[in-house]
């Protein structure tokens, strides 16, 4: 019988803390949507169906010194790498790196790929991140890119 009591104190104590959760609790908050906060990916001549960025995301804070990694199809490559840079909130850059594809290259599959960037003056806030397409010949026409916002953090 002494268990059974036990028991029901404990029901009722877990009962009792939960009410006043749901009581004191800010539901207002919980009920608001969440603003729509993911910052903007922007294709130039590109899509998702031709390069991904798994990191870093959009948004998201950098150290001076970061890699980025993704996967491409192989035509976003030459000679197995493509350009990244990154800009200051001015448009002025603040770093460049070379892509390098990490397994081969030359086919219309995608490609995974890594660059390791360094920020080499000091720098913090709003930066943009670049990838392009590597494009030999010059031709504007063939020029895509990829970019979105990070925050370079010190």
């Amino acid at each position: 019988m002494n268990n059974k009591k036990n028991l029901y104190v404990i029901i009722g104590f877990v009962v009792i803390v939960g009410a006043l959760g749901f009581i004191f609790s800010p539901r207002e908050k919980a009920l608001a949507p969440a603003p729509n906060t993911t910052p903007k990916v922007t294709y130039n001549n590109a899509s998702d169906d031709l390069i991904t960025v798994a990191l870093p995301y959009p948004g998201g804070k950098v150290l001076q010194n970061f890699s980025v990694m993704g996967q491409a199809r192989g035509s976003w490559f030459f000679e197995a790498s493509f350009p990244v840079e990154v800009f200051d909130k001015d448009g002025k850059t603040i770093a460049t790196g070379i892509a390098q594809a990490q397994k081969e290259w030359m086919t219309t599959e995608f490609v995974p790929f890594r660059a390791d960037i360094k920020i080499s003056k000091i720098y913090t806030g709003p930066a943009t991140l670049v990838l392009k397409k590597d494009n030999p010949s010059g031709l504007s026409e063939k020029d895509a890119s990829i970019s979105f916002p990070v925050i370079v953090q010190y």
